[in-house]
């Protein structure tokens, strides 16, 4: 398939607010992408950009995939779309079939929104209602964590711990809580996967449980390995003691796998990689690759059943999104979910692991090198920050790396890698080529 090499610039950059972008700075130097095929995006003046983050953490499967595209051309011919309030069309069901399928345990119920933070959202009012159902309505109070991430819905920056994200917003949710952070310089830089320490700031938990009462506590929501903050692997037994105490005490654990679904930790979810079963797994980006948006909640059978209760024709939960399991986003993800199995991407990621993290390792001894992180598919390096401005070094690393060829996140001064799973060993090494010739260019 070949790709237009040129495109017409706007004439106008005015209109478009840009979201999570310095506007003024990004419209003096605009960065445009007009294409994309596979590991590489392709700018306005024709250049091949080499993708280091999968888009934003989402396009798995690689760009411009010719079954998902012509699986999404398909049913724009076919269905536009169908209202899924007391309506439905097949490929709704078959994706969730399919999805329930690649969860663990009992999660065999799944609910379609349109991003991650719908699906957050969505989770933290299905646990709310969950105990009104159940007769506990005392349990209103959500725990997250600091550093988390949980999109920008309402519920999910209230249980987001990212300051940056919160501060401007006022006092969002009521009866939030935060758990610690898991990260320690100190005694876990330079690590490869789970860190050794740790996994003691799981018992946190009882505390908050002491504070304010395991009676007034509905849910618990962690990242796996926290994405957006800069890339934090859970300490090794962490997960499973936060799921022993969310039991001991009748609380809801969700996992929010919009980062982690679908590959990026090696399996189809990191509830599988750590052998934890959650109430609930958030889930989006990757589950079209990022082709179409889609985000969605995977449930567990009893607390779907505690809702089945009452006359048959009235409606169980009220909520839900107009393009709730859109057509063309359901068609998406069933081609997507065929790439991921027939090209086995899922075990590919765990087989390239250990290359990703040795040559992410290689970076160690650079200059202004602070710590490096891996699990999965994933990186994150800290870089030193200027005296002048935090951010700003990491902000002209991107710059440079686009310039140079390569595109990846970065938040505050850290450098955030997470590319298609597609991506080869030679790739890998000219990721971490770019970036180290990049980092000592900003240093």
């Amino acid at each position: 398939m070949s790709m237009p090499q040129t495109t017409a610039v706007p004439n106008d950059l005015a209109a478009y607010w840009v979201p999570f972008t310095p506007n003024r700075a990004f419209k003096a130097a605009p960065r445009l992408i007009v294409g994309a095929k596979d590991m590489h995006y392709i700018t306005a003046d024709g250049r091949r950009v080499l993708d280091g983050s999968a888009g934003m953490w989402c396009c798995n499967a690689g760009h411009g995939r010719d079954p998902i595209v012509k699986a999404i051309q398909d049913e724009a011919a076919r269905l536009d779309y169908a209202p899924p309030f007391q309506f439905a069309h097949p490929k709704a069901f078959e994706l969730a079939s399919r999805i329930a399928a690649l969860a663990p345990g009992d999660l065999d119920q799944v609910f379609f929104c349109n991003s991650g933070s719908e699906a957050v959202d969505t989770a933290l009012k299905i646990a709310l209602a969950y105990h009104n159902v159940s007769g506990r309505g005392s349990r209103t109070r959500l725990i997250g964590r600091e550093r988390g991430y949980h999109g920008v819905g309402f519920g999910g920056t209230a249980v987001g711990g990212i300051v940056a994200n919160r501060k401007q917003f006022g006092t969002l949710l009521a009866g939030v809580d935060h758990l610690p952070h898991t990260y320690n310089r100190e005694q876990q830089a330079f690590t490869k996967g789970e860190p050794e320490w740790g996994g003691h700031l799981a018992d946190e938990l009882e505390r908050l449980v002491a504070l304010h009462d395991a009676s007034t506590i509905a849910a618990v929501i962690v990242e796996p390995t926290a994405g957006s903050t800069g890339v934090l692997p859970a300490p090794k037994g962490y997960l499973q003691k936060l799921r022993a105490i969310c039991d001991r005490h009748g609380i809801l654990l969700i996992f929010d796998e919009v980062i982690t679904g679908f590959g990026r930790l090696g399996a189809a979810f990191a509830a599988e990689r750590y052998g934890v079963v959650p109430d609930m797994i958030t889930f989006a980006k990757g589950v079209t690759s990022g082709a179409v948006p889609m985000g969605g909640v995977i449930v567990r059978a009893p607390i779907y059943e505690a809702f089945m209760q009452g006359p048959p024709h009235v409606i169980e939960l009220f909520h839900g999104y107009t393009y709730s399991a859109h057509p063309l986003a359901c068609a998406a993800g069933i081609a997507t979910l065929d790439v991921y199995r027939d090209e086995d991407l899922f075990a590919r990621a765990k087989r390239l692991e250990p290359v990703w993290a040795d040559a992410a390792m290689g970076l160690k001894g650079l200059p202004g090198v602070l710590d490096i992180r891996t699990v999965g598919l994933v990186a994150g390096i800290d870089l030193a920050s200027l005296p002048d401005g935090f951010g700003r070094r990491a902000y002209a690393a991107m710059e440079r790396a686009f310039a140079d060829g390569m595109m990846f996140r970065i938040t505050g001064d850290t450098v955030a890698l997470s590319p298609p799973l597609i991506v080869s060993e030679a790739q890998i090494g000219e990721i971490f080529g770019t970036l180290a010739t990049v980092i000592k260019a900003v240093m």
